[in-house]
């Protein structure tokens, strides 16, 4: 898996490892780095589908919430 590096604002860090951890909701920064980018492009992509920006396999991908992995499944 590729490694990227990101700078971020301190505050917005600090409220990122309130969601990490024993008591949280992911087990470190990567996951929920992750699953914060897989939410935003499927927002997106639900946002292309409305204004028919999508080809017809992205938009059957953001048309189902089911299938958080957006039919990679190949």
């Amino acid at each position: 898996m590729p490694k990227i590096s990101v700078e971020i604002p301190g505050e917005l860090l600090d409220d990122l490892d309130e969601h990490v951890g024993d008591d949280g909701k992911f087990v470190n920064r990567s996951d929920a780095v992750r699953a914060s980018i897989r939410k935003t492009l499927d927002v997106l992509d639900e946002i292309d589908a409305r204004h028919d920006r999508l080809d017809d396999e992205s938009a059957e991908s953001a048309a189902d919430p089911a299938d958080p992995a957006g039919g990679d499944d190949e």
